[in-house]
């Protein structure tokens, strides 16, 4: 899936040596993936590549935040994400992309694409289990209310006149 031109690199004319790339990335970045995870992101990616004459380096290194609901309260928080993606990029015959840290592009090509690892590294770098910062606090309460319950069970079973009655013959003795 083509995301812009803006992450389009034309490795053909650039020099021997490293490169260094900045890109800003938000929500409407992941609207082109269709995905929707998260209500908005502010996340800083850093890339070096590095021109070698037989293959490219590319280095990524990511830092940011991502909007998303907290799995226990439900309420929405910024939750800091970062990380990083090494990708090697070598010339052959043909396309193949089966390895993740290995790129193989045809020699005739003098472009690279980078809006897909772009997205898989960020995308990876967001845990399964969302825990926002007032969790603890709502697990607390929710502890704390059931205790309650609890207790306003119990006095409820003690008021109850019949149960009363039939302690009282047994202190009566």
């Amino acid at each position: 899936m083509k995301v812009t031109n803006d992450y389009l690199i034309p490795y053909v004319g650039l020099k021997l040596g490293k490169h260094q790339f900045e890109y800003q990335i938000s929500k409407s970045f992941f609207d082109y993936f269709e995905y929707d995870e998260f209500e908005s992101s502010d996340i800083k990616v850093s890339l070096v590549l590095d021109k070698q004459s037989s293959m490219l380096e590319l280095n990524f290194k990511h830092k940011g935040t991502v909007n998303v609901l907290c799995d226990v309260t439900g309420e929405p928080f910024d939750m800091p994400v970062k990380g990083k993606l090494k990708l090697i990029v070598r010339f052959g015959d043909e396309y193949n992309d089966d390895n993740e840290e290995l790129l193989i592009l045809p020699y005739g090509e003098h472009q690279i694409d980078i809006a897909q690892y772009i997205y898989e590294m960020i995308a990876l770098s967001i845990p399964l289990k969302r825990v926002g910062p007032n969790a603890e606090e709502f697990e607390l309460e929710e502890l704390n209310d059931i205790e309650v319950k609890e207790e306003q069970e119990i006095k409820e079973e003690e008021i109850d006149p019949r149960w009363a009655a039939l302690k009282k013959l047994l202190t009566d003795k």
